[in-house]
C-alpha cells in the first residue's frame, strides 16, 4: 500500500475503533428505494461498506453479498453486525481502487458515501460498469461540492467532492435510470445528521 493508502486506513480505524457505530446500524435510505431493481438474489458487492450497515441489509434481504472496506476495525464491527442478524457476508479488507473487480459478474454495485478525487472515481466507475452483469443495476449516493461548510457530514477536502454532472458524466446516458441532485435529511448515526448536499444515481445495464 502507499503511504496515502495506509494514511487513510489508519483515519478510518481510528473512526471506527469504538463500539458506537459511526454511521449507524440502518441502511441507506437511497438504497432501501432503489434494492428491488437489483435481481432477486442476485450478488453484490459493496464498495467502502465500512461497519456493514448496508452489506448486512441486503444480505438479510436475500442477496449474496460481498463487502470491500480498507479498515480492519470496520470490518470486525461489520462481522459482528452480520452474526448479530444471523446473515453471512463474505468481507474483503482492500483498497477500493485496488480490489480485482471481475468484469460482468455483479447484479449489483452499491457505492455509498464513498468519495474519491476525480480521477480515481472516474476510472472506479468505469470498472464498475463494466464489472455489471446483464440487468445489473449500480446504487450510487455521495455528498456533492454543495456540502462544503454545511458541517452535517462528509468529507472537509474540496478535491474529494464532485459536481453532480460530473458523476453523471461517467456513464452512458442511456443506461441512467435515475438522477437526483439538491438537499436531503440525513440521519445516519452521529457523523451523518442534518441536511445534506447529495447526488443520487442508479445505473441499469
Amino acid at each position: 500500500m502507499s503511504d496515502a493508502v495506509l494514511q487513510l486506513k489508519s483515519f478510518w480505524n481510528s473512526r471506527y475503533r469504538g463500539s458506537e457505530y459511526a454511521y449507524g446500524t440502518s441502511p441507506n435510505d437511497y438504497l432501501v428505494t432503489q434494492m428491488a431493481l437489483i435481481p432477486k438474489g442476485g450478488r453484490v458487492l459493496c464498495l467502502a461498506d465500512g461497519e456493514g450497515r448496508n452489506s448486512v441489509f441486503l444480505a438479510e434481504n436475500g442477496f449474496q453479498v460481498t463487502a470491500v472496506e480498507l479498515s480492519s476495525e470496520g470490518i470486525e464491527k461489520a462481522k459482528r453486525l452480520a452474526s448479530q442478524r444471523g446473515v453471512t457476508v463474505t468481507f474483503v479488507e482492500a483498497d477500493v481502487n485496488a480490489v480485482a473487480i471481475k468484469p460482468a459478474a455483479w447484479d449489483g454495485i452499491v457505492s455509498i458515501f464513498l468519495h474519491l478525487p476525480r480521477k480515481l472515481r472516474q476510472a472506479l466507475h468505469q470498472r464498475i460498469y463494466a464489472a455489471l452483469a446483464p440487468g445489473g443495476v449500480y446504487i450510487y449516493e455521495a455528498y456533492t461540492l454543495d456540502q462544503l461548510g454545511k458541517g452535517t457530514g462528509g468529507p472537509k477536502e474540496p478535491q474529494v467532492l464532485a459536481a453532480p454532472q460530473e458523476v453523471l458524466e461517467d456513464f452512458p446516458q442511456e443506461r441512467v435510470h435515475h438522477f437526483f441532485a439538491g438537499e436531503r435529511s440525513i440521519y445516519e448515526g452521529p457523523l451523518h445528521s442534518g441536511a445534506g448536499a447529495i447526488a443520487q444515481l442508479t445505473i441499469r445495464n
